[in-house]
């Protein structure tokens, strides 16, 4: 199977065989490249997101990708303008993941759009189905955050850290927990701070 097809496959959210030799070429591919990138910054030698982005369906202008960054295909991958993301952040991008403009993700974060089956014998022989991720314009997620398949993620909401997020945060609202629920809407001085224009990008 060719990459199109690939991506039929496994974003249909039918079940297919994880153990496929042919998914495991991709997820090879996926990883030597994000460990080239990885080690390019360990090695000193400056953050190059020309090699993510020849990676991912899509990367924007001016990202900051910090050190041990993963992602199990990266073709499934769209991530917007002026994104920040901390250290050891994780996308299982067997879905669609969508991430837009001006997001903060803290450290060791992570985007599983796979699912393992509940029946234990589809399970064993690798059975697996996935969700798309969706995370709206500047949204702000602390450490430690888990968004599970099928999630979206509103615009401008901040997520707090260690959230376990199961089902969709609307818009314009502060949410923390596990499950992560919606504690409030976002205050004046939150609404200034993520409004604006541009973020710090280390040079």
């Amino acid at each position: 199977m060719n990459k199109e097809q690939i991506k039929t496959l496994i974003n249909s959210g039918e079940t297919y065989d994880d153990n496929d030799l042919e998914l495991s070429e991709y997820r090879n591919h996926a990883l030597f490249e994000t460990r080239r990138y990885n080690q390019k910054i360990n090695n000193n030698e400056g953050y190059q997101p020309e090699i993510l982005r020849q990676l991912f369906e899509h990367l924007g202008e001016n990202p900051y990708i910090e050190y041990n960054f993963r992602c199990e295909f990266g073709f499934n991958i769209k991530i917007g303008d002026n994104v920040l993301i901390n250290h050891d952040l994780i996308i299982l991008d067997c879905n669609q993941v969508t991430i837009g403009d001006n997001v903060y993700f803290g450290p060791r974060c992570g985007l599983f759009a796979a699912n393992h089956s509940e029946d234990p014998a589809v399970r064993t022989a690798g059975g697996v189905y996935s969700k798309p991720i969706t995370v709206g314009n500047q949204v702000w997620l602390g450490a430690n955050v888990s968004l599970l398949p099928g999630v979206t993620i509103g615009d401008n909401c901040i997520i707090g850290a260690g959230s376990v997020v199961t089902k969709d945060i609307p818009a314009n609202v502060v949410a923390a927990g596990n499950p992560c629920q919606v504690i409030r809407t976002i205050r004046i001085e939150d609404q200034e701070w993520i409004k604006k224009d541009k973020i710090f990008i280390p040079k």
